[in-house]
């Protein structure tokens, strides 16, 4: 596994390192007002490279041998503007880049970042871990590959990377391992033991679980309904962070779980089956933010709420014309065994809203293809009751490195997608022209509709998987939300 650390300074960094990348805006990096990093030598060297780097796009990257420390320096060039919906700190650049450098897989390397902006920081160095994931199922030896990292200004006075900041690129990454993971591998019952060995030493934390058939007794019809068919029983796990002082709020964060989706018994055909192990995205997200929550001290209360489930086939899977009770007291009547996701969350910000008493609830998911569309493969989609939650959400995902978009909350023109014969609602729309994933959160949210709880949805079906794995996408901006609320 790459192991990822801070440099005391750019001469450690350099010092024994086989290969160093700089990664930094071409205007930082040439003409007279170019940050000073490591001697005349070196960053001649480096401007040079700029120069014969190739304007616009994502970035680009070039390399070549150095006769000292380090033995090989490459050159990340990263665009000198950014757009208005693109990420301050340039988070997607750096990614390609880092990936295009290949440190290798052995000893020791360096990535300095040259930053405009300390606030960067955190999105910085999570885009350069996400280049770096921690799991791999190939044969042979692990990557012993140690990366140190360095960031500085634009005259190379150095930036402190804190502690949160490397708990959010520790965090992120566990979140994306867990997604990377076979779904065989890790199926309900295991995806939970992970997740408590993770949170049990962390002080003010109590974990509740609730398991097959128990959550009859909890009113979780749901989450029991889509999971129960599997090898591995359904469950939700509650973990609360209580702080040692302060009167904060109470914030619920809730993650949908599937662990692998086959679509049920509306089984996905044509392919759409293969990569559903990341279908539990949203709770290895709200996963990770709770983790650095917890251990930065945040001054609210927080609960987790994971629900976990596999969609399988088997004799006991629930049916399209079934009709559940869930949590709410709503009748839902099955119109698609693959709209299994938001019935999970349904329950989960139910429970959250009405068992846990949260102020504020939001959830995360993989939620819908529709969202691809409507943000693409980098940005979510955010959907909220209340303007200045919503605008919250948006502001931290840039700030965090984790963008997102707000989409329509009109509940009076989408509740009647969801309109049935026979039961309060379906689960799934009548007509999927119309702002499809936003009619996916008006399911979610018309189980909490008539509660006061300021409700947020982040549908990151894209970006918890944008390139075939995981990218811990939603830690760092659930974790700076929570933060500011």
């Amino acid at each position: 596994m790459t192991q990822i650390s801070t440099a005391k300074n750019l001469k450690a960094l350099a010092k024994g390192a086989r290969h160093v990348l700089v990664l930094a805006p071409t205007k930082s990096v040439s003409g007279k007002k170019r940050a000073k990093l490591f001697g005349k030598r070196i960053d001649d060297v480096l401007e040079a490279m700029v120069k014969e780097a190739p304007r616009g796009g994502m970035g680009a990257v070039l390399s070549t041998l150095n006769a000292k420390d380090p033995g090989r320096l490459s050159m990340g060039v990263l665009p000198n503007k950014v757009s208005r919906h693109g990420c301050p700190a340039r988070g997607e650049s750096i990614r390609r880049c880092v990936e295009k450098a290949s440190l290798g897989s052995r000893g020791r390397a360096g990535v300095v970042l040259v930053l405009d902006d300390a606030a960067h920081v955190t999105a910085a160095i999570n885009a350069v871990g996400r280049a770096l994931p921690q799991y791999s199922g190939r044969s042979g030896k692990p990557s012993a590959l140690k990366v140190q990292l360095f960031c500085v200004d634009a005259t190379g006075a150095p930036i402190e990377i804190d502690e949160r900041a490397m708990s959010v690129l520790g965090a992120s990454r566990d979140s994306a391992e867990l997604v990377d993971t076979p779904p065989t591998e890790l199926n309900p019952k295991e995806y939970a033991r992970r997740v408590k060995e993770m949170l049990k030493p962390m002080a003010g934390v109590t974990i509740k679980e609730v398991v097959g058939n128990k959550l009859l007794d909890e009113g979780l019809r749901g989450i029991h309904s889509v999971g129960r068919t599997a090898v591995e029983a359904p469950r939700m796990l509650v973990a609360t962070y209580t702080p040692a002082s302060g009167s904060g709020k109470h914030i619920a964060l809730v993650g949908k779980g599937i662990t692998y989706d086959t679509g049920g018994l509306n089984i996905k055909v044509g392919g759409n089956m293969a990569s559903m192990k990341c279908d539990m995205g949203g709770s290895a997200a709200v996963l990770g933010a709770f983790r650095v929550l917890a251990s930065q001290g945040c001054s609210h209360t927080v609960s987790l709420v994971m629900c976990m489930a596999e969609n399988a086939i088997g004799p006991a899977s629930y049916k399209p014309d079934d009709i559940i009770e869930m949590h709410s007291g709503k009748m839902v009547e099955i119109n698609n065994t693959d709209a299994e996701g938001r019935l999970l969350l349904a329950d989960g910000v139910s429970y959250a809203a009405r068992v846990l008493e949260c102020d504020i609830v939001i959830d995360a998911a993989t939620l819908t293809g529709a969202q691809l569309v409507t943000t693409g493969k980098l940005h979510a989609a955010v959907f909220s009751n209340d303007e200045a939650l919503e605008q919250l959400i948006v502001s931290s995902g840039y700030a965090a490195g984790d963008p997102a978009h707000a989409m329509l909350f009109v509940p009076e023109l989408l509740q009647e997608e969801f309109r049935s014969r026979v039961a309060d609602m379906t689960n799934s729309v009548g007509n999927r022209m119309n702002a499809q994933s936003s009619c996916a959160a008006q399911f979610v949210y018309s189980h909490i509709a008539d509660t006061r709880v300021k409700w947020c949805q982040i549908d990151l079906a894209g970006p918890a998987f944008p390139f075939g794995r995981g990218s811990g996408y939603g830690v760092a901006l659930l974790a700076d939300a929570v933060q500011r609320l």
